[in-house]
């Protein structure tokens, strides 16, 4: 299992000790452990779990955690240049060990937001975090994955510097 290999700002250590605090990284007595890794970059945090749904299935499950409250991520269906060039879609895929078995779902529903001053509105998610879910299919005795994400954070004033394909290692075993 992988914690992120970096940590850019307070907030990524405070998810890491947040993770111990869970127990959902590090030693403990030989119990199996959930396979967890997380990233933070562009003032967002992103927290990826591999998780094995009643039916067995797995599931990918990854939360988008703003570091400033006020501030929103935009929709996974916005297009790949956004609304008139306006948004940076939300974009989660994964490589390696793990292959995509359908399409991420989030766990809230989006609203459209109309800048100001413009006749274009453009779907976002409500301000704070975003928890997705994807099926996905694991690859024989696969011992890494990767989790790729783009996103950008913005609220009503201003946007944060947006991540484009930043690469979140998985270790699955």
């Amino acid at each position: 299992m992988t914690v992120a290999r970096r940590h850019r700002t307070p907030a990524g250590a405070a998810a890491v000790a947040a993770a111990l605090a869970l127990g959902l990284v590090g030693c403990d007595g030989g119990q199996e452990t959930t396979p967890t890794a997380h990233v933070t970059a562009g003032g967002v945090t992103v927290t990826t779990t591999l998780l094995h749904r009643s039916d067995g299935r797995p599931e990918l499950r990854t939360t988008f955690s703003p570091g400033q409250r006020g501030f929103h991520l935009y929709s996974v269906d916005l297009p790949a240049h956004g609304v008139d060039g306006l948004g940076i879609p939300t974009r989660l895929a994964v490589r390696g060990g793990l292959t995509a078995d359908g399409r991420p779902k989030a766990d809230v529903t989006t609203r459209l937001l109309r800048p100001a001053g413009l006749p274009t509105e453009i779907p976002v998610y409500p301000d704070g975090p975003v928890t997705f879910t994807l099926p996905v299919r694991q690859a024989g005795n696969a011992q890494r994955a990767e989790v790729v994400v783009s996103y950008g954070a913005c609220s009503e004033n201003r946007c944060l510097v947006p991540v484009t394909d930043e690469v979140i290692r998985l270790d699955l075993k």
